[in-house]
């Protein structure tokens, strides 16, 4: 019974986020309109969007099974680092990156992705940039995509016991068609639908766990004493200061909130704000939403550990999947007729928040392929209209692609969200944050900076990390930065026109 009304749930919640899609469909009467809404964006969407595109299922799922661990690896240490680092990075990402690269984005030729901006800020007649910048985009999305298409099949699976390959198929193939359909403004507001529901799920939850282990303070004494820790979870356990995490590794880990300024389709955010203004009240409700969902994300994966180890043998909690952690819990809390129903929507909040990071991604994705690579490609050969059905087929050929690679059902959704994260951290971090901030930055430190950036991820994640256990994404930052800067000044200064440019605009920005 239980299991029907969950489905029924299930069926009602994808159905909605399929008529946005259509709704929107008729919508979309250019490139700007399909790529950034036109621009017209408010505050409420635009800042939900942003963190519900950015949290994905590593939120509901990724983050508690790190928590889950407790003790061992440092588990609940690296989950509270990573919180922290991303609640540090997003905060900074909105203050310093937000409001200018809206503006720089319109000023420059009116850019609607990336890959086209950087371009028409330092006015590359080779298009190496765009070339270059689109190829990262690909590369880095198959493999976070690929990352969503796994935590859906997973939730499938754990739900309805459905075979692994069945359910990737099934999640795959909803948020395909909404994404095909509506384009930007319906991945925006169904983000809205699915960052609400994503916000109450992780709130309400560990409220239910505790109030049924007894309380706060029975709750973590049970988990102290499963991780083996009797006087209790201090300090040292939630930090691993004191209990053998070493400061390079912290660093290494809170390097996550570096991230924040490279990601295309957290960018895309800022640059569809319908006005500038607008950006400091989304701010407000981003950091918010962002510090309550991480924080009780973490919370949830010791909470979770105590709760399983009262259903399940310890040896059986020892073989769990941490990753799957919401998903018990919702199952053997909430069980009867009405308490289906609010599982139901707990459950979906997981698929809500592996969609509305996949949306965006399959779009940005498809936006690169077709508009920094086909019109390359075919220059003035391919109308407006047509580049828009070229990015909806890239999305089906995307998707494809990501399914074969998230066709293993041992993948980790952490591991693959964590290198793709590293990937355009680095590539495109540095040179979009220098981008707006330093005037003699040229279009040759630009390509150096990217290429340098997602290169050096590649080869630290395969080659060095086993021997230097750091995130890749420091590395590679610094690295970017670093090249950045040399080739910048080893080449001949910007044009006037650019320098000219850039004054304008930062003496516009000062005025505002």
């Amino acid at each position: 019974m239980d299991q029907t009304i969950h489905a029924v749930v299930f069926i009602l919640y994808l159905l909605a986020m399929l008529a946005i899609g259509i709704y929107f469909f008729r919508l979309n009467k250019s490139q700007t309109d399909y790529y950034l809404g036109g621009r017209k964006l408010n505050f409420l969407v635009t800042s939900m969007s942003a963190q519900a595109s950015d949290m994905s299922g590593w939120l509901m799922m990724g983050l508690p099974g790190t928590a889950f661990l407790l003790t061992k690896n440092f588990g609940m240490a690296e989950a509270f680092w990573t919180a922290l680092g991303l609640s540090i990075g997003t905060y900074l990402n909105w203050l310093i990156l937000a409001k200018r690269l809206r503006n720089y984005s319109e000023k420059s030729g009116d850019s609607i992705t990336i890959p086209t901006y950087l371009e028409n800020r330092f006015r590359d007649k080779t298009h190496l940039i765009r070339i270059i910048s689109a190829i990262f985009i690909v590369i880095f999305f198959l493999i976070y995509t690929a990352a969503q298409f796994s935590a859906g099949a997973k939730l499938f699976n754990a739900v309805f016991g459905l075979e692994y390959n069945i359910a990737l198929l099934i999640g795959a193939l909803v948020i395909v068609l909404y994404t095909f359909l509506g384009g930007f403004l319906a991945v925006c507001w169904t983000d809205l639908v699915q960052g609400t529901l994503m916000f109450f799920a992780l709130l309400i939850l560990p409220i239910i766990a505790l109030a049924n282990l007894g309380g706060i303070a029975e709750t973590f004494n049970l988990a102290a004493a499963i991780a083996g820790v009797p006087e209790g979870l201090g300090f040292s356990e939630w930090t691993g200061i004191g209990s053998g995490l070493n400061a390079l590794a912290i660093i290494s880990i809170a390097a996550w909130g570096l991230g924040y300024f490279g990601q295309p389709h957290i960018l895309a955010r800022f640059m569809g704000i319908e006005k500038a203004e607008h950006i400091k009240p989304a701010r407000r409700i981003a950091m918010v939403w962002v510090l309550i969902t991480l924080f009780s994300a973490v919370v949830l994966g010791v909470i979770g550990k105590a709760f399983m180890s009262t259903i399940v043998s310890a040896e059986e909690l020892i073989a769990m999947d941490g990753e799957k952690i919401f998903i018990y819990m919702v199952q053997h809390l909430l069980t009867g007729p009405y308490a289906a129903i609010l599982a139901g929507l707990l459950l979906t909040a997981i698929l809500a928040a592996i969609m509305s990071t996949a949306d965006s991604q399959l779009l940005v994705t498809s936006s690169a392929i077709s508009e920094d690579i086909g019109k390359n490609l075919f220059r003035n050969k391919i109308n407006e209209q047509n580049t828009i059905w070229i990015s909806r087929i890239s999305v089906l050929a995307i998707a494809v692609i990501a399914f074969i690679i998230a066709g293993d059902p041992d993948s980790s959704v952490f591991d693959l969200v964590a290198y793709a994260w590293a990937g355009f951290g680095a590539a495109f971090g540095p040179a979009i944050l220098m981008s707006l901030y330093w005037k003699r930055m040229n279009w040759q430190g630009t390509l150096a900076g990217i290429l340098a950036g997602g290169i050096s991820v590649l080869v630290w994640r395969n080659f060095i990390k086993e021997y230097i256990d750091l995130y890749e994404l420091l590395p590679a930052f610094v690295i970017s930065v670093i090249f950045i800067v040399v080739v910048s000044l080893l080449t001949s200064k910007p044009d006037e026109e650019i320098e000219k440019e850039f004054d304008e605009f930062i003496k516009a920005e000062l005025q505002n």
